[in-house]
């Protein structure tokens, strides 16, 4: 392959900066622009895997850049599989450019985002599955999403993935055989047989599969929307979460026009918050289209934070924003609760109750407060009251109060949870054909589709389009 670079640290003045190079003519291309400080080429001939002190010298000129520590990583002991030079430099933009400029001169061409990991995965350094965990490394959000996505990059994903083709091909090749050669391999009862091992890999598939809706929740944030009435609380509580005064709070209902969206950490949940107009009837132009969009968004929403104003009646309006929540997983906070109580919990069950009996949702989803199925908290904004209570109501709702072993397979890619899906299907089918009496010759059709599906995961039955499409979401450098 041809050699290529980039800077593989952030594009910000740090300590340290690595510029990185790699491909055939690697080693030729740090060879001519790292220099010893006497003035020597150090790296044609350098031990693999170890550090040498020197300076980057432009080739042009010989004006020296910076100074560093380089290594040469000759392949396959690399990270790509081939040749690489890593240039250890001062993490200044300008400097970390001057050096990758250097190495174009030299030969090597800028790096395609994610060209790196590409060039492992082609040459079988890892798979796409531990490749596609590179980048959810670089981008976990919490504690639990990176624990999930360094036991992808280690392997577990792919190494359970093996598992199951292997013991599909075994069943495939067996059937292959007995048609192949019926005096020396018995198929008499052989369906009843592959219909019982089939369906623990199908218990499998489907636990796999399980997870994936956490595993979404867990890697990208739960997508979480505040609706309630105007001059309920909602953009105090939004600054109470964040610790800031991140939105604008009067006491002049209406202030909150558009939706206003900020991430949030509460222990190792990551919340997508979206704060939204105040739902009302309102002739305001500008105000009704924000409260369309905040409609919009909460029909979206995996989690509804309900905000009321407890120190007023419930109207039609909370009417309303309750028929919109629907089956949404819900936490119904009655705000303001250092003020004299007007409205009650029994208030908010009856107008979730009424809510289902008219047809708007047809239930509601389980969570720690009983059979209501959504969760109702006093609180209040201004006193940073019952915040906690919400976090250990948000972790309860979504996790069930689980404590997840990092050692557990998570899916948290919804390009695998579809061909688990598939792999799933196909498996059916040969249920479907032994119970149908089918000859065995129709088993192994599908045992091969779920073989194949089971492949993509880990890049053995994938086009040369999809991993362009994968590798390009990649940062520039890795």
């Amino acid at each position: 392959m041809d050699t290529i670079a980039a800077i593989a640290t952030g594009m910000t003045d740090s300590g340290i900066g690595i510029v990185r190079i790699s491909g055939s003519g690697a080693v030729e291309v740090g060879d001519g622009i790292v220099k010893s400080p006497s003035g020597r080429r150090i790296l044609k001939k350098a031990e693999s895997h170890r550090f040498y002190y020197g300076f980057v010298v432009n080739p042009e000129d010989g004006v020296e850049i910076d100074e560093v520590l380089a290594v040469v990583m000759r392949g396959p002991r690399s990270f790509t599989g081939e040749d690489t030079v890593e240039i250890q430099c001062h993490g200044g933009v300008l400097v970390m450019r001057r050096i990758l400029e250097c190495a174009l001169r030299c030969g090597a061409r800028l790096a395609e985002p994610g060209e790196f990991t590409k060039r492992a995965f082609l040459n079988g350094r890892m798979d796409l599955s531990r490749a596609e965990a590179v980048m959810d490394v670089i981008g976990a959000q919490n504690d639990r999403a990176l624990g999930y996505s360094l036991g992808q990059l280690r392997g577990r994903l792919s190494g359970k993935v093996r598992e199951l083709r292997g013991r599909l091909l075994y069943e495939t090749a067996f059937i292959e055989s007995a048609l192949d050669d019926p005096e020396h391999f018995d198929l008499d009862g052989y369906g009843e047989g592959l219909s019982g091992k089939l369906d623990g890999v199908i218990e499998e598939l489907r636990r796999l599969i399980g997870t994936a809706d956490n595993g979404r929740l867990i890697k990208e944030g739960i997508r979480t929307v505040i609706l309630g009435k105007p001059n309920v609380g909602k953009s105090s509580l939004l600054n109470c979460l964040l610790g800031e005064e991140r939105a604008i709070v009067t006491d002049v209902a209406g202030t909150t026009r558009d939706v206003l969206e900020e991430s949030l950490r509460l222990g190792d949940i990551c919340l997508n918050i979206v704060d939204t107009a105040g739902i009302r009837d309102t002739e305001d132009t500008v105000e009704r289209i924000g409260v369309e969009r905040a409609l919009r968004y909460a029909r979206e929403a995996d989690f509804i934070v309900y905000v009321t104003d407890a120190s007023m009646e419930l109207d039609e309006n909370d009417r309303e924003i309750v028929s919109v929540i629907g089956d949404k997983r819900t936490i119904v906070l009655l705000n303001k609760s250092d003020l004299e109580a007007v409205a009650t919990e029994e208030g908010i069950r009856a107008l979730f109750s009424g809510a289902a009996g008219d047809g708007s949702g047809d239930c509601f989803p389980a969570g720690p407060s009983g059979d209501d199925g959504f969760v109702i908290l006093r609180t209040s904004a201004k006193e940073g009251a019952g915040m906690e209570e919400l976090e250990r109501a948000v972790r309860e709702m979504f996790f069930h109060g689980e404590i997840w072993s990092s050692n557990e397979i998570v899916i948290t890619n919804m390009r695998h949870k579809e061909a688990l899906e598939e792999a799933c299907e196909a498996l059916m089918l040969v249920k479907g054909s032994i119970e149908d009496g089918m000859t065995e010759d129709f088993y192994s059709i599908d045992l091969m589709n779920a073989y194949k599906a089971l492949g993509r995961i880990i890049g053995e039955e994938v086009d040369d389009d999809l991993v362009e499409e994968i590798f390009s979401k990649f940062c520039m450098g890795k």
